[in-house]
């Protein structure tokens, strides 16, 4: 065989390897490469997208916490304001009551001493009467003289 047709035969198997190939081969390999440029693409805007919105909820969480730290704050100084009154409120209570104790002690000792000098009061009538007895050496009657001993235990 002549290397002129060999070499010819040879660039026609070739020509139709070619058009082979760009007609069923390469449009199914060019569909795919497309397919998974496009997936790629579509992956790394998934990918921006998603750290923009991490970014944005890192802002709105950092915006949430300051404003939870800021609430707690102000709970946290209106409870120790409540905590101060009511505290405030027990020492008043407490006081008032600590008073009234006192004046109810008072009052209780006030009646006790009262009490305590009309029985002495009548202790010293009694002794009293006793005395004059003893110095006029007769008896005296108590009913007979009772508005003189009254007189005598008011002075006392």
């Amino acid at each position: 065989m002549n290397i002129n047709a060999t070499l010819f035969l040879q660039a026609i198997v070739f020509a139709i390897l070619v058009w082979f190939t760009m007609k069923f081969v390469w449009p199914p390999i060019a569909k795919a490469l497309d397919e998974r440029a496009q997936k790629i693409a579509d992956g790394l805007a998934a990918a921006d997208k998603a750290k923009t919105e991490l970014a944005a909820a890192n802002k709105r969480v950092e915006a949430d916490l300051a404003t939870s730290r800021n609430e707690t704050a102000i709970r946290l100084a209106d409870a120790e304001r409540r905590a101060q009154a009511l505290i405030e409120e027990a020492k008043g209570r407490a006081a008032e009551e600590g008073s009234k104790i006192i004046a109810a002690a008072k009052a209780e000792a006030e009646q006790q001493a009262v009490k305590a000098r009309e029985v002495l009061r009548e202790q010293v009538a009694a002794l009293a009467v006793k005395g004059a007895e003893q110095i006029l050496r007769k008896e005296v009657n108590a009913a007979v003289h009772a508005d003189l001993l009254n007189r005598l235990k008011t002075e006392l």
